[in-house]
């Protein structure tokens, strides 16, 4: 009984998200799509009139890649939680229905956030594609280390999920744009999302503030698994981090 309930809350969410698939794609996909054409399509093509295209080469969008993967995984799974959920608690109280199911309350949580990460895996998988196809010089991924990535890449989905019931179900729906505003948007910019934590030695106190940041994680883990000869964090610390937020 208890997994088929589960099955169905699932089924039910699947549903909803298959009428909704192209507000899906173009919430998970934008952000992405709209700075692999800046820097990787634009800025390259602008080289010998913009000293800031300098850094907009191949390289930059090797590293760039695995940041924009993290921003996908970290947005659409935050998203696809709390933004529903915020309406959930909201005048309506479709959350009473759910809670009826046969199942524990935490059951109908985890769900949620079950389903989060799968948004969230298919959201950084789109990037992929998008790098190939949108850069002046195509950044094809070439996953050295596929144990890590999965591992990573099914954390930080989950991690996403947790992040976003939390906020849902402690934000009112008033309050829940305002939070994407303070608290998404800056941990986007401060996650070494285009740039490697490495980089940020000179910054000394910026390193160290940043390290409570769940993002920095999810950009090192895919770094450390696509491009290792860019320098990282130990993997080790990577994956403790990771299981901590989680």
């Amino acid at each position: 009984m208890f997994l088929k309930a589960f099955y169905g809350l699932y089924l039910r969410d699947l549903r909803v998200l298959s009428r909704e698939l192209m507000p899906f794609m173009l919430r998970v996909g934008m952000q992405p799509l709209l700075f692999l054409f800046v820097f990787t399509f634009i800025m390259p093509r602008m080289a010998n009139g913009n000293p800031m295209a300098a850094g907009a080469g191949p390289s930059f969008g090797t590293v760039l890649l695995p940041g924009l993967m993290a921003v996908a995984i970290m947005f659409s799974g935050i998203a696809a939680v709390a933004l529903p959920l915020s309406t959930e608690f909201g005048i309506t109280r479709e959350i009473d229905d759910r809670v009826m199911c046969p199942v524990p309350v935490a059951a109908v949580a985890f769900e949620k956030v079950c389903f989060s990460a799968m948004q969230s895996m298919v959201a950084a998988l789109l990037v992929i594609p998008m790098a190939i196809w949108i850069p002046a010089v195509p950044v094809y991924p070439h996953i050295q280390n596929w144990f890590l990535f999965l591992l990573v890449l099914l954390m930080s989905s989950l991690l996403a999920g947790a992040l976003g019931l939390a906020i849902g179900s402690s934000v009112g729906p008033k309050q829940i744009g305002l939070v994407f505003s303070i608290i998404v948007v800056p941990i986007t910019f401060l996650g070494c999302v285009y740039y490697p934590w490495a980089y940020l030695e000179k910054i000394r106190w910026l390193q160290i503030a940043v390290l409570f940041n769940p993002i920095v994680y999810i950009s090192e883990g895919l770094r450390a698994a696509v491009t290792p000869g860019v320098r990282h964090m130990p993997e080790w610390a990577i994956l403790l981090a990771l299981t901590i937020f989680c």
